[in-house]
């Protein structure tokens, strides 16, 4: 499968879903004191739309597009690249601002899907009804097409081209957006990169946990149920982190890593067919 984001969409109609409508242009051209606050605030988790996107198949291709000088745009970065997602440079035009982005995205789309036949799945993540006719098209091709755009700026029409649409706002691991009033947690301390913030000390347990939290509730969402096969977890899990392996976290089998996660998850193993679900 190929997923597709139109970087630029999704981060301004989060900040204009976050701090109000058309106020991302409004800040942009006169910065509030308030500025950086308001963008923590509207931050996107890529790593949720990735997850979600991984829920269908194998990703071969992720590619974003933005103008990435942008500061805006720099911030992610580092996070994008952390997920293998290729960044293709767009240079803003005059009028209106608009960056091309859907241009650019069709016309890649289109050529991967002729380039590589066992291509199946295409995620477009992006809300402007200007890729109706890409959807209509990946569609025509055979290709199953799943849209991601935000909550109030997201055309119904091309919600209706795509053989299935999510919101944002839904997708497993995404929290409600905050208020400002929500929102009092200190600042992370930058490096003189933009796109850099300065790393905490990882415990591969707890990201374990957390991917497998993940992973399970990606399956309940998906197939909506609450049991969901052991392998099928653990497949998710190596989709969203290929680097996954019980045996280099200390447990001899799969099993064993999800009974010791057992105020996490339970487990029936009532029979052959081992499953697991959240408490």
């Amino acid at each position: 499968m190929a997923v597709y984001l139109d970087f630029d969409n999704i981060v301004i109609s989060r900040y204009d879903q976050v701090n109000g409508r058309n106020s991302f242009q409004r800040d942009k051209s006169k910065p509030p004191d308030d500025g950086a606050d308001r963008l923590k605030r509207a931050t996107v988790d890529v790593g949720a739309i990735i997850d979600f996107a991984s829920s269908f198949g194998t990703l071969v291709l992720t590619r974003a597009y933005a103008d990435w000088s942008a500061d805006v745009n720099a911030d992610y970065r580092g996070q994008l690249v952390g997920r293998a997602v290729d960044l293709v440079q767009l240079f803003p035009a005059a009028a209106y601002g608009k960056n091309g982005a859907d241009i650019r995205l069709a016309v890649d789309a289109v050529e991967d899907m002729f380039r590589l036949p066992d291509l199946t799945h295409v995620v477009i993540v992006a809300g402007d009804s200007d890729y109706i006719a890409l959807a209509q098209r990946c569609k025509r091709l055979g290709r199953y097409v799943v849209g991601i755009g935000m909550a109030g700026s997201s055309s119904r029409t091309l919600a209706a081209a795509c053989d299935e649409f999510v919101i944002y706002d839904t997708l497993p691991s995404v929290p409600a957006y905050p208020t400002a009033a929500d929102d009092d947690s200190p600042p992370k301390r930058r490096s003189k990169r933009a796109e850099q913030v300065d790393p905490e000390p990882s415990d591969p347990q707890a990201e374990a946990t957390g991917l497998l939290t993940r992973a399970i509730r990606i399956g309940m969402d998906k197939d909506d149920t609450d049991w969901l096969h052991n392998s099928m977890v653990k497949a998710q899990m190596k989709r969203m982190d290929p680097s996954f392996s019980e045996k280099s976290l200390g447990f001899r089998s799969f099993s064993d890593f999800l009974r010791s996660r057992s105020d996490l998850v339970e487990l029936d193993e009532s029979s052959t067919t081992r499953l697991v679900r959240l408490r």
